[in-house]
């Protein structure tokens, strides 16, 4: 077996051991976050990155969040472009999150400004149930993840405002995390990827909901724009978030897992 084939299977085995869905198997996606690794490193690698996410759920469900920032913490320029401030292995990386989980969800904002289409293309693996969160009336229906018809979309907020087109609404008591959060459980996610905004990784993280977060950032300076993690202010430095920190070099960009789980302030 080559190292392209071996390194396929092995990723596949990591999807099945999170996903019990049968999927596609391409062995030409291998991905670029893998290039120049050898079979046993890339394997190595995939464990490293990924390996919380490999093991068995617990009582709760897990949930995973994402973001890309430029070395001054902006993730656009002042009027909005952001395609792309991380390189080609950070979005192979990407979409490996997305395959890993069973939804990821995005802000209406992200929706409107980006038009992302939330599928799995860099690697191989099944897509998930794209979640928008309407906090806002009156979403264009052109948006990729409401006609391209390549997953499932499911709406968050009042049905009067939802798309024809999706799949399923949700209707929480208020688009708070938990909220958002207890609907999906019911409607039986148990892996959650948290894509974007920054606002909605904020707050999700915020509410202490977060178990990990991939935070990549690319050797670039931006100077002005968007920033990405927006908390609470706070007061004293023993009140802040102390994660324990995984590192991964992703092309040129370099990968930080934080895991939240006993981040809890000194």
């Amino acid at each position: 077996m080559n190292s392209v084939e071996s390194t396929s299977s092995d990723w596949a085995e990591r999807l099945q051991a999170c996903r019990q869905t049968p999927f596609s198997r391409d062995k030409d996606k291998r991905g670029d976050d893998l290039l120049g690794l050898n079979n046993k490193a890339a394997s190595a690698a995939l464990q490293a990155r990924y390996g919380p996410l490999f093991a068995p759920l617990g009582q709760r469900p897990r949930v995973i969040a994402q973001l890309g920032q430029s070395l001054d913490g902006r993730i656009a320029t002042l009027n909005g472009h952001s395609h792309y401030v991380t390189g080609s292995a950070d979005r192979a990386h990407l979409h490996r999150l997305r395959a890993l989980n069973e939804a990821v969800v995005i802000g209406a904002n992200t929706v409107v400004a980006d038009n992302p289409q939330l599928t799995v293309r860099a690697v191989e693996g099944p897509n998930p149930v794209r979640v928008v969160i309407a906090s806002r009336p009156a979403l264009p229906g052109d948006r990729h993840i409401f006609c391209d018809h390549q997953a499932a979309t499911w709406q968050v907020g009042s049905r009067g405002d939802a798309q024809q087109s999706v799949a399923r609404w949700l209707d929480p008591p208020s688009l708070q995390p938990q909220a958002v959060l207890s609907e999906l459980v019911n409607a039986g996610i148990q892996r959650v990827l948290i894509e974007g905004g920054a606002r909605t990784v904020s707050a999700w993280l915020a509410a202490g909901l977060i178990d990990h977060l991939y935070l990549t950032i690319a050797p670039v300076i931006i100077g002005a724009g968007p920033t990405g993690l927006q908390l609470p202010a706070i007061d004293h430095m023993d009140q802040a978030l102390r994660p324990s920190v995984a590192r991964f070099a992703l092309g040129e960009d370099m990968l930080f897992r934080l895991d939240f789980t006993d981040a809890l302030p000194q």
